[in-house]
């Protein structure tokens, strides 16, 4: 098992990076999706600030805002493939049905047994914070086992535990891609479920661990631009949240007992519509979700100029910087597009 213990998800990509520069660490090895450089043994992540969660690293290029509205689209409880394809078209590529995700985690974590998981780990923990059985199933081994999907759960189970009275949280995977699963989309899932279990219970945040027992990148043109990344070379991103100006973690909720109207009131939204509407009261949909679904809407109808300026109203510093970066990297390519005429 090799164990990588970072502050934030900017040092574990770098540091996952020098682990695939090591040929004895890694085999070629042949998957569904393309070849890919599989770690011989387990990789644990261990992330100490878990709320740090957003890629500053530019060489990667993540989309900030589907990375974020997907977290809130899981914590809906939501399996609808249109919420999500507004954002990445390519999504509709995992869909077996043309409308829904058969693995999309937040249905598993609310709907798909038949009952509420998180509400069940909050009241476990909140009658006993000793307990060691507040465990959230993904993988249902009755309809996941040798199912023909192109959406079978790579995330299985994940444990809650309250330690020195702090919520730490440990999420078991069975096939993880560094770049666009463990590094990528679930960091950010994950570590937002962990803060809204850690809110409910009343308890800060403590440390966030994915154990993931095929840990690989996939040979692409994503690995190509980030490969030649090292932590010796890039160590100014190993605490890159220490360089954003008065950058404060911000709580993403205040009060739970309006977040499922919230859900509800933000996906039955066209983004477009979402632009009028006003009153929102939890800081992920008011400070975030939502002037970032209005950036996004002015993104894709080329007003960039209006998206720009929209993106002062995302408060957190982290969240803002990345969409800007992320803004400026398609207005570049639009650019560069039309001066050959393409």
């Amino acid at each position: 098992m090799k164990v990588i213990k970072v502050r934030n998800v900017n040092e574990a990509i770098l540091r996952g990076v020098d682990l695939f520069q090591d040929e004895t660490n890694y085999i070629e090895q042949d998957s569904r999706n393309g070849k890919t450089l599989e770690c011989v043994d387990p990789v644990t992540t261990v992330y100490l600030k878990p709320t740090e969660r957003v890629c500053l690293i530019p060489e990667r290029d993540a989309n900030p805002f589907f990375h974020f509205i997907e977290s809130m689209w899981m914590l809906a409880g939501r399996n609808d493939l249109q919420s999500l394809t507004y954002y990445v078209a390519s999504m509709s590529n995992f869909s077996d049905d043309g409308e829904t995700l058969w693995g999309a985690y937040g249905y598993r974590w609310r709907q798909y047994f038949h009952k509420d998981q998180i509400n069940m780990v909050v009241k476990l923990l909140k009658e006993n914070p000793d307990d060691r059985r507040a465990v959230l199933q993904m993988w249902d081994a009755n309809k996941d086992l040798a199912r023909v999907s192109k959406d079978v759960p790579c995330n299985t189970n994940i444990y809650f535990k309250i330690r020195d009275n702090k919520l730490n949280m440990t999420v078991c995977n069975r096939s993880n891609d560094m770049l666009w699963g463990a590094y990528g989309a679930n960091v950010v899932h994950m570590s937002v479920l962990q803060e809204l279990v850690a809110h409910r219970l009343g308890v800060p945040v403590g440390v966030y661990r994915q154990v993931s027992d095929s840990f690989h990148v996939y040979i692409n043109e994503v690995w190509d631009k980030v490969k030649h990344l090292s932590i010796d070379v890039y160590t100014p991103f190993k605490n890159i949240y220490e360089t954003l100006p008065d950058y404060q973690c911000s709580d993403l909720f205040i009060e739970h007992d309006c977040l499922d109207w919230e859900h509800d009131r933000f996906f039955n939204y066209h983004p477009a519509d979402i632009i009028g509407a006003a009153n929102w009261v939890n800081p992920c949909y008011r400070d975030i979700a939502v002037p970032m679904a209005i950036t996004y809407y002015l993104y894709k109808s080329g007003k960039y100029e209006e998206a720009y300026a929209h993106c002062d109203y995302i408060i957190p510093k982290d969240w803002k910087n990345a969409c800007l970066s992320w803004l400026r990297t398609r207005e570049e390519r639009r650019n560069n597009h039309a001066e050959k005429g393409e």
